[in-house]
């Protein structure tokens, strides 16, 4: 019914039919998310989670482990890209250390979900422990109830982890059952050697591991802190019926386990652009998923959430402003 009353509402404002294309599904998305013929974004959020691997230490990327710390870092001093796309578009933003490989003093503007100073390396052991996932779970669920607390019902999702594009290929290739080919980039930037190399531990990897087909001990095999942490927080920020923003590859694949633990998720998710991260088209067409911007960015750090906003800042102003055409005395078509 209220779809119905949703698509009425969108369908005789003062211009044609679907004039307003994606910005009106997303208009009817939002409505029905909030169960509202006016709906509003309140408090918008993006929170930053990151992470070390113990698979970084193979390779697989072509800068060192340090620079997750000195990028979390960059983020507590305002200087990353995602610092200055939140300030421009009036997004707060939340660091949060689920586990790097660095002792942090205490910052009001970093929250402390260590887990452990990065996890094992997949080649040899399974990432993380159970305990270890289930904290990951329970330190997510607390991040997203404080800022729930704040009256926010928008939220989206960055990380950063240097190896995180290996531990998201991982996922990708088990939960959608896809050669380790179709999942597999070259992150931050690998040469050919470096990329064949990347693929070879990969598949190392998977031969030592074997089959696994359950979500949760997948993604505690092949998962960063980051990741599951971002997980579980889409989770909680679903039951909490909060708008969902997802960036590319990693925060999809994150996205991935999530919806295979719960693909009610999807009501509340909006992909907010396509990376030019190679896996990222591939996963996106396995969850039917249409991205709303495609910029060629493989940044992570929430960067898409961030850009993509103000489309979905207008396309809730466009429902609840925009005249109709009998409030506006326009004439219909007949």
């Amino acid at each position: 019914m209220l779809t119905e009353k949703l698509k009425h509402k969108i369908d005789f404002k003062t211009k044609p039919i679907r004039a307003l294309g994606t910005l009106e599904d997303l208009a009817l998305q939002i409505g029905n998310i909030q169960n509202s013929l006016s709906p509003s974004l309140r408090n918008p959020n993006i929170v930053v989670f990151a992470g070390d691997h113990g698979i970084a230490t193979q390779g697989v990327s072509a800068y060192p482990q340090e620079v997750t710390f000195q990028m979390v870092m960059n983020f507590l001093q305002g200087g990353a890209a995602i610092n200055v796309f939140c300030k421009q578009n009036q997004i707060s933003l939340k660091i949060v250390d689920s586990g790097v490989n660095f002792n942090f003093e205490a910052n009001k503007n970093l929250i402390d979900a260590k887990i452990d100073k990065g996890t094992k390396s997949f080649l040899q052991e399974k990432a993380m422990t159970q305990n270890q996932l289930t904290q990951c779970f329970e330190k997510s669920e607390s991040i997203v109830a404080e800022l729930f607390e704040q009256d926010c019902n928008v939220i989206g999702f960055g990380e950063m982890g240097i190896g995180n594009t290996s531990s998201a290929s991982m996922l990708m290739a088990y939960l959608c059952n896809l050669p380790l080919e179709k999942c597999v980039g070259r992150g931050t930037g690998l040469n050919d050697t470096q990329f064949e190399n990347k693929i070879l531990i990969l598949k190392k990897a998977q031969v030592f591991h074997g089959k696994i087909k359950n979500p949760m001990e997948i993604l505690q095999t092949f998962g960063g802190f980051e990741i599951a942490q971002i997980c579980a927080a889409m989770l909680s920020a679903y039951q909490k019926n909060m708008l969902i923003l997802i960036d590319g590859f990693i925060a999809s694949a994150a996205y991935l386990v999530a919806f295979k633990i719960n693909p009610k998720i999807k009501k509340n998710a909006v992909f907010c652009h396509l990376s030019d991260e190679f896996g990222h088209q591939n996963l996106l067409n396995y969850l039917q998923a249409k991205p709303l911007l495609k910029l060629n960015m493989r940044l992570g750090e929430g960067t898409g959430c961030a850009l993509a906003y103000p489309i979905i800042q207008n396309a809730v102003a466009f429902l609840n402003n925009m005249a109709s055409f009998e409030s506006a005395g326009v004439s219909n078509k007949d």
